[in-house]
């Protein structure tokens, strides 16, 4: 199994949701996060006085899926998150060691 997290924009959230249904992911877990990158924040105008913004908002997704869905599940955030703009955001893949499904006690893929 993968843990598969990404860090997107947060307007491209329901279109990856989607993208992702349909490849047959079955759940995910969403957080409103902010953070930086290679943009290191921006500087806004309000009320005529500008300021550095330092922190962007952008939404997590976590995702643990079987191994042989784990490249399609990667391929498709990509594809879908992508803007072609500076803070498009990151994917990253770890191996998940255990699962289990509180409820009925299931574990590993029958977690999931």
């Amino acid at each position: 199994m993968k843990l598969i997290i990404a860090a997107i924009k947060p307007f491209k959230l329901e279109e990856v949701r989607e993208a992702l249904t349909t490849i047959g992911v079955r759940g995910m877990m969403v957080t409103e996060i902010k953070g930086f990158g290679a943009q290191s924040g921006h500087t806004e105008i309000y009320r005529g006085a500008e300021y550095a913004v330092n922190f962007v908002p952008k939404v997590k997704l976590e995702i643990v899926v079987a191994d042989n869905l784990a490249d399609e599940v990667i391929e498709t955030i990509h594809r879908t998150a992508k803007t072609n703009k500076i803070g498009d955001g990151k994917i990253f893949v770890l191996d998940v060691a255990q699962a289990m499904r509180v409820r009925t006690g299931e574990t590993n893929d029958d977690a999931l």
